[in-house]
């Protein structure tokens, strides 16, 4: 098996891989609005959920209630509260003390133009409606609605202030009082949120909180050269006994409910590049569930339980994560948060890749340059196998008079032919299939690249060169790349033993490059662009080591 042989049979897998990947998420289309419902509707958080024996409980200590109630709201659908805005430096929200209902992330532009408007990650307009809400709901039914404390509607951070909060309360007739406290660090896109809730009645109360994300996913257009089909588009959570788990949006009930009790886990709602999800207190339970109404997909995390005799008091604290999928920063939230920047089965090879080229990026300021250094170094690391690769090439190209004459001898007997060959090959101690190991190798690696490309945060609109490249996660689009792809791809296969080769197997090796060079053309132009450097330098490697290997003109073959 010769080189271009080898390539392109790595080639096709990872096509075959990628347009499976490909129908796997065109089948994962959002569910009609006529899907049947199985969750309570947004603005009216579940009404029954305290009634499930499943919610993990609270231990409550006992202390002195000083709190004043504040007039209740009433059971059934739940009003809002006033909106208030509360700014950082890289988040805006939009919040009525219950449900964020708007969250731009303001160093993410949604196009390449920096001054384009910031990516609106929740959204309170129907066809794109993305909340997450904490809710305290008795045990009988109903939210409690929260009030701003104090006559400010906006509060935004102030220069070389490190953090900004906003205060919130709610109650009811019978005395108990909820004071919530939301915080905004600068540079961070945790909001954390903290709930003192406090008995002051004269009968005890029971209830839990719901933390929900609930939204209409959006209609992306199915390719497969898209990511945002390609990316995980759904709900995510962790647990320490099973760890990470996904599942798309359709899947939500088709594969089954999710009631499952969790200490010290998380859940979230993923899209391309971007995650919404809330990290309860590490110790308090909760019950982690799935649901669908019509349109609307949502996760839950649901308790703890509390039950307060008259005088007690309860606090439980959590983190609203608002932002991309930077694992350096997820990790440093909740443990198991920066798995969802998922990269699939190729995980082991992708992680690795991703912190190399953060290196490599940290070397030349440049993540195309960066990809490139990429290559090199995997060259660097490979090169013996390479080196018995183009050895076991130059060893063909010797034979190749040889096996014309053993074609010529048993013409049109293909099995005869081959038998031959193969007895030729055992004889003179030369492996056909010896250069298939670098570049079976290479796949995983490709494919791991590919989902980098396609995920790290980082290289979201990154140029190579400006006025050329203005995005490594875009295809080329001068379609330079792909070209010089089918270039190197052609003189490869021109320095490569076709000895034995069936016509046309021939014309069809010929017409490769020219195949390929299309197929890449729509591939990501950092892709290609590592596609293009080891080709080129493996066209390099090639050449120099056929020249080292072969024997001196005139000279008989002789295996080395």
């Amino acid at each position: 098996m010769n080189q271009i042989r080898n390539l392109l049979f790595v080639a096709w897998i990872a096509v075959a891989f990628l347009l499976w990947q490909a129908w796997s998420s065109e089948h994962a289309v959002p569910a009609s609005a006529t899907a049947a419902a199985t969750a309570q509707p947004s603005g009216n958080p579940g009404t029954t959920a305290s009634a499930n024996p499943a919610i993990p409980t609270a231990t409550v200590p006992t202390a002195p209630a000083t709190a004043t109630p504040v007039a209740a709201s009433g059971t059934g659908t739940t009003p809002r509260g006033p909106v208030i805005r509360l700014r950082s430096d890289v988040l805006a929200l939009e919040l009525d003390g219950r449900d964020v209902v708007r969250a731009d992330l303001l160093r993410f532009p949604q196009t390449r133009d920096p001054k384009s408007a910031p990516v609106v990650l929740l959204d309170p307009v129907p066809a794109t409606f993305f909340e997450a809400s904490a809710a305290w709901v008795s045990a009988g039914g109903g939210a409690l609605v929260f009030q701003p404390k104090g006559d400010a509607r906006s509060f935004a951070l102030a220069p070389g202030q490190q953090r900004v909060s906003a205060s919130f309360v709610a109650g009811s007739p019978s005395g108990l009082r909820i004071e919530r406290t939301v915080t905004l660090e600068r540079g961070s896109y945790a909001l954390r949120i903290r709930d003192e809730v406090v008995n002051a009645g004269s009968a005890s109360w029971t209830g839990d909180i719901q933390r929900t994300l609930v939204r209409v996913p959006p209609v992306t257009k199915r390719s497969f050269f898209n990511p945002e089909t390609i990316s995980l588009n759904g709900a995510a959570w962790y647990s320490p006994e099973d760890k990470y788990k996904k599942r798309r949006y359709p899947d939500f009930v088709e594969d089954g409910p999710l009631n499952q009790a969790v200490t010290g886990g998380w859940i979230g709602l993923s899209q391309h590049y971007f995650l919404a999800a809330w990290v309860p207190q590490p110790d308090q339970g909760a019950l982690f569930s799935l649901a669908e109404r019509g349109a609307q997909y949502q996760v839950d995390a649901t308790g703890p339980r509390v039950t307060l005799a008259p005088g007690q008091r309860f606090e439980s604290a959590s983190t609203l994560w608002l932002g991309p999928k930077d694992a350096h920063l997820l990790d440093a939230v909740a443990p198991g948060l920066g798995l969802s920047l998922d990269y699939g089965i190729f995980t082991v090879f992708a992680k690795p890749i991703h912190w190399l080229l953060t290196q490599l990026h940290k070397l030349t300021g440049n993540w195309g340059w960066a990809i490139v250094l990429l290559v090199f170094l995997i060259k660097l690391l490979l090169y013996p196998l390479s080196a018995k690769q183009y050895q076991s090439m130059a060893k063909m190209r010797k034979f190749q008079p040889r096996i014309a004459q053993l074609k010529e001898r048993y013409g049109d007997d293909k099995q005869k032919f081959q038998l031959a060959m193969m007895d030729l090959y055992k004889r003179e101690k030369v492996n056909p299939a010896g250069g298939c190991l670098p570049l079976l190798i290479q796949m995983p690696i490709f494919l791991a690249l590919y989902y980098v490309l396609i995920e790290a945060i980082e290289l979201r609109h990154a140029p190579w060169i400006m006025g050329w490249i203005s995005d490594l996660t875009a295809p080329d689009p001068y379609f330079i790349l792909p070209i010089l792809n089918g270039v190197v791809m052609f003189l490869t296969q021109k320095m490569t033993p076709t000895a034995g080769m069936d016509p046309m197997q021939a014309k069809m090796m010929q017409a490769m490059p020219i195949v390929m060079a299309v197929m890449f053309a729509l591939f990501p132009a950092g892709l290609v662009l590592y596609w293009v450097t080891n080709g080129a330098l493996g066209m390099v490697q090639q050449w120099m080591n056929l020249k080292r290997f072969e024997d001196p003109p005139g000279q008989a073959p002789t295996v080395r």
